[in-house]
């Protein structure tokens, strides 16, 4: 991929959730919400404050996030799905 956020921006990935229930039944693709969890695969520099300053992200690739669920713009690299989102939209860091 060779696409760079520009600003507090951030690209993400959706993770995918299971497709089966802690019971053993499968959930039908038509019942599917999409998930609100993803993976961070590219960073912007930052958002640039009114002082002029440049306020680094906190985020690096490779983070795991949440973020809620109509969150971010929609778009498709090299036949995947991606999220470009600003830093604010992101709700949480999932920590193992």
């Amino acid at each position: 991929m060779n696409l760079r956020p520009l600003q507090d921006r951030i690209i993400v990935k959706r993770v995918e959730e299971a497709t089966m229930t802690a019971g053993g039944l499968y959930i039908p693709e038509t019942a599917k919400e999409k998930p609100q969890q993803g993976e961070v695969v590219a960073v912007g520099n930052g958002k640039r404050g009114e002082d002029g300053k440049v306020y680094p992200i906190d985020l690096k690739v490779g983070d795991k996030v949440l973020f809620g669920k109509y969150a971010g713009s929609e778009v498709k690299l090299d036949g995947e799905d991606f999220l470009i989102m600003r830093e604010d939209d992101i709700l949480g860091v999932i920590e193992k």
